[in-house]
């Protein structure tokens, strides 16, 4: 064997030689203790830290090396997942808040991130899949392009699609396949409560809410909604998983049996509100103005949703503190969409509140120039992946950067790390 075949130390860097832990000696052979002050000039290593002394030191560094330091061995790799760390930087106002869209194609995934007040265009973040099966395969691509939601919890983002879930790390950009849904799904509600991600409507056959552990990688129904929905939209707010909006579908008890099967399919303008802690569900509440719920997020203690009305758009904040106002409502200033944008099947909305103040609208366009040259209308100044930003603290919409070019069927959500 050549001597560039051989595994010593001389090849790693010094930070990972600093994580290996130090040598033993052999019992067989005769050792005699090293005098007394020896151990006064001992160097101490970071592997013989305690994680509590580690975590204090990784949690404050800057979020261009996470994703350095979460590589150097699996000790650190498994504290920069835990939420100890997450907490720490929490209270350290070190967490950053990125929006993160990932498209569907049917060659593969694109995913492209965005800080708010520090990005100036969209940074595409390439995908890379651990364990490719057949749960990630090309095959799998279109199951996840037109019905995929997406929850993050930390620095994972989860796509959630009918036969396939997802998990994708925001930092390095690997892919890995978890355990998939119980019941069969499209256009459902998802949102994430204590660390557990739920999902509930979507389907014509069962109003069961699932709950998933990402610890446990398990699924798990934990009641029955009051009602099916269809193309329906989840939040959370205070403990409390939000079912916003979609189609009624017949009715449903809240043991799983239908009422009744079939009917005229008719917009929902309310929201069906379930305690988790609790396991209850609470009084449903209605939209001020009715509409079709399009689009809908939840950032700090409310509730943003954005409905249509064919001809116009109109958007609420309702106050989803337990605490002090609890279901109050109030009318918003209305997106500033292009005049020339219509408001029919082409247009499609996602919405993702950032941080307690913030919500991003982005609004994609299917089939652009298509629908414009049926219209006879000018394509100048008409974006097919707009990016809004409303600012709640001084009630005002500005924009923001464009998507890239090459994002179609895009999900998107906030990641928090």
């Amino acid at each position: 064997m050549s001597s560039s075949d051989n595994c010593n130390s001389r090849h790693f860097s010094r930070l990972m030689k600093s994580c290996f832990p130090e040598t033993r000696p052999n019992p067989s052979l005769h050792y005699s203790p090293p005098p007394a002050t020896a151990f006064l000039h001992r160097p101490t290593t970071i592997s013989s830290l305690p994680d509590d002394i580690i975590l204090e030191i990784l949690s404050c560094v800057s979020h261009s090396s996470l994703r350095s330091i979460s590589l150097v061995c699996r000790r650190w790799s498994q504290l920069t997942d835990s939420e100890e760390f997450y907490d720490l930087r929490r209270r350290r106002c070190l967490l950053d808040f990125a929006v993160f869209v990932v498209s569907f194609s049917e060659s593969g995934f694109f995913a492209a991130s965005y800080k708010l007040g520090h990005d100036s265009q969209w940074k595409a973040t390439p995908l890379l899949f651990n364990n490719y099966d057949d749960a990630v395969s090309p095959v799998s691509y279109s199951a996840l392009s037109s019905h995929a939601r997406l929850a993050a919890i930390g620095r994972w983002i989860y796509i959630i699609g009918k036969t396939t879930v997802l998990r994708c790390d925001a930092w390095t950009g690997t892919v890995i396949s978890r355990s998939k849904m119980s019941v069969l799904r499209k256009k459902f509600a998802v949102a994430v409560v204590a660390g557990k991600v739920y999902v509930a409507g979507g389907s014509t056959r069962s109003a069961a809410v699932e709950e998933y552990d990402p610890n446990r990688n398990a699924w798990r129904v934990v009641c029955h909604a009051p009602r099916m929905r269809y193309g329906c939209i989840g939040a959370s707010v205070d403990g409390i998983l939000y079912v916003i909006g979609g189609l009624k579908v017949g009715g449903a008890c809240n043991d799983g049996t239908r009422v009744s099967a079939g009917g005229a399919h008719v917009y929902a303008s309310s929201m069906d509100l379930y305690d988790v802690e609790a396991r209850r569900w609470l009084r449903s509440r209605s939209v001020p103005g009715g509409g079709c719920m399009v689009a809908a997020c939840s950032a700090g203690d409310h509730i943003y949703i954005l409905a249509s009305h064919a001809v116009e758009l109109s958007f609420w904040r309702f106050n989803g503190s337990r605490r002090v106002g609890f279901g109050e409502w109030c009318r918003l200033k209305s997106p500033p969409l292009p005049t020339q944008i219509r408001l029919d099947g082409t247009v499609r909305f996602g919405c993702v509140g950032v941080g307690d103040n913030k919500v991003v609208l982005i609004q994609i366009l299917g089939c652009i120039d298509d629908l414009l040259r049926r219209s006879g209308r000018s394509t100048r100044g008409v974006k097919e992946a707009l990016v809004l930003v409303y600012d709640s603290g001084v009630e005002e919409w500005s924009r923001g950067a464009d998507l890239p070019d090459v994002v179609r069927r895009a999900a998107c959500v906030c990641v928090e790390w």
